[in-house]
């Protein structure tokens, strides 16, 4: 039986190429939209590689502080100081990083002159995140405290400003700093990881950082578990209630939080000073757009449907009259709407993957490394079913319920 219902639906589907080829278009489109797009989030708050830990770190890159008795109020990014003297104690925590932001740098070789991104961090940074390191070494806890001028680069970099040559020991001088090539790591595009050159935060200029409770700083902080991460972030709070100021007249509060990635995201987006910053509003959101735009297709694919199967009244009308029931009919009818979904849904998949390897050598997002893995294609797997019943059980369950008569007359 379930053979001749795929046979009946392949004859189906080519005798009405036109109605195939637009349910197709339909399907496609939607799938790769939705599909991109979740691939994308997930490799952005979720990720994998170099951020491999993330389900056991928390990040601040914003404090919060105001004054009792006044009305002021100054939200800025965190000062090294504010990382150094209250962060880096924290109990719960297994490693705390002080990670400037990427700023951009001119590195200056003979006559050429390279605009790149440039970030100082500590030696924690490179403990925390995993990064793949290509060829010489990491600098450590040693070449921090000394300020040593070294660097790590990543690979694009690498062979940008030194094209055929050995990469290690080559120096730069990157605004007016001599420094030296020690490593060369994967490119990385995720926003912890992001960097073309990274140098000790001791390698700068002037050590005047080191006095700021606001400054270009962000904060990684790397739980022993997961199960600590709610201690942790407890303790971030508690912590926020000693900050001291160097004018007490002016703030005397602090608000701090130690947020996942979605939840930092919400909560700069939302501006929201909850505990978990608006992280479950946020992707509320993100699943109602995402079923919104879905109902479009699905409603446009119904009303396809409907047409599709009234020319096929004769057809129904026969075969009730030869004694088919209302299910069988429903069950033939669904299933070719599945299957033509999941056609669609395969085809899908295919093309979004392409977008993705598109996206990722277009240079539109530098560094970008994603790809569908195992849980994306059950994602996308499920909603070619989702639209195959949607689309299908109404209409078809509206014509199998016609008289034989009505059915054949074409009326409905």
């Amino acid at each position: 039986m379930f053979r001749n219902y795929l046979l009946t639906a392949w004859k189906v589907f080519m005798r009405r190429k036109l109605f195939t080829a637009i349910n197709l278009l339909c399907i496609v489109l939607t799938l790769v939209v939705l599909m991109v797009v979740t691939a994308l989030l997930q490799n952005t708050f979720f990720p994998t590689g170099v951020e491999g830990k993330s389900e056991r770190f928390v990040q601040m890159i914003m404090i919060e502080s105001t004054h009792t008795g006044k009305g002021g109020r100054r939200q800025g990014t965190l000062g090294y100081k504010l990382i150094d003297q209250y962060l880096k104690p924290l109990k719960h925590a297994e490693l705390v990083s002080a990670a400037g932001f990427p700023m951009s740098v001119s590195v200056y070789q003979q006559d050429r002159v390279s605009d790149l991104m440039m970030r100082h961090t500590d030696a924690e940074y490179w403990k925390i995140l995993d990064f793949t390191v290509l060829q010489g070494r990491l600098y450590n806890a040693e070449d921090v405290e000394q300020g040593r001028m070294v660097a790590v680069l990543n690979q694009s970099t690498a062979r940008k400003l030194f094209p055929g040559q050995s990469y290690l020991g080559q120096k730069f001088s990157a605004n007016g700093q001599m420094l030296t090539v020690i490593g060369v790591v994967q490119d990385e595009m995720h926003i912890n990881a992001y960097a073309d050159i990274w140098a000790p935060v001791t390698a700068q200029p002037s050590s005047e950082y080191k006095t700021k409770l606001f400054g270009g700083f962000s904060a990684l902080m790397l739980a022993r578990s997961p199960d600590d991460l709610p201690a942790l972030k407890k303790e971030i709070m508690q912590v926020a209630t000693t900050v001291q100021y160097d004018d007490p007249n002016q703030f005397n509060r602090t608000r701090m939080w130690g947020d996942s990635k979605l939840s930092l995201f919400s909560r700069t987006l939302l501006g929201d000073q909850t505990e978990d910053g608006g992280a479950g509003k946020f992707l509320a959101g993100i699943i109602v757009l995402m079923m919104l735009f879905m109902t479009l297709p699905a409603l446009n694919l119904i009303n396809l449907n409907v047409g599709r199967i009234m020319e096929r009244s004769s057809e129904i009308g026969v075969r009730k009259a030869f004694g088919a029931t209302s299910r069988q009919l429903v069950a033939q009818l669904v299933l070719e709407n599945v299957l033509l979904c999941l056609i669609g849904g395969a085809a899908g998949l295919v093309l979004a993957a392409g977008v993705l390897w598109w996206l990722e050598g277009s240079g539109l997002i530098p560094y970008l490394q994603v790809h569908l893995n195992l849980a994306v294609f059950g994602y996308g797997l499920l909603l070619t079913l989702v639209f195959g019943v949607l689309s299908g059980v109404i209409p078809a369950w509206k014509m199998s319920r016609l008289a034989p008569v009505h059915a054949l007359k074409g009326t409905a």
